[in-house]
């Protein structure tokens, strides 16, 4: 009977000790301000980036295992570096957090909020979590200078 448990038990360290050898690296959290990108610099055999959250974080492989990534969105989330085989070589944590601008001022007027960059004068900011009228007149006015400038995209309709 001792047998049998002793067989079970080296298969199981035997399986234990291929699960260890097989885990992907993991690395610390990468922090990265919202509307900020960030060059990491990734191992030469990754093949495909995912990102958990996508309104957290993006994220662009260019040639050379240089990784661009983009913090859009408060929060956290995860990204897997694949290799061309499919299996995961890195598992890491993204930290999307606020602006760390000296210039910014947050103006509240009751549950309205608004933000604005001061350096040396002020001027309306589009930053997430703005109350959404404010929101949407920065971000209706920036999509009309965007579509003036040659080669731009068209502005929105409203």
């Amino acid at each position: 009977m001792s047998a049998v448990f002793g067989r079970r038990s080296r298969l199981l360290g035997a399986l234990v000790g291929a699960l260890v050898l097989a885990a992907p690296a993991q690395a610390d959290t990468v922090n990265v301000s919202v509307d900020e990108a960030r060059i990491m610099k990734m191992p030469e055999r990754v093949a495909t980036i995912i990102i958990g959250n996508p309104l957290i974080a993006d994220a662009t492989l260019q040639s050379g295992g240089v990784l661009v990534l983009t913090g859009k969105g408060f929060g956290s989330t995860n990204m897997l570096a694949l290799d061309r085989a499919g299996k995961v070589v890195m598992d890491t944590q993204i930290q999307v957090i606020g602006p760390g601008s000296r210039d910014l001022v947050v103006v509240y007027r009751g549950v309205e909020r608004e933000s604005y960059s001061c350096a040396p004068e002020c001027e309306r900011r589009l930053t997430l979590g703005d109350s959404a009228p404010y929101f949407g007149s920065i971000l209706s006015q920036s999509g009309s200078r965007t579509g003036g400038a040659p080669g731009g995209a068209p502005p929105a309709a409203r």
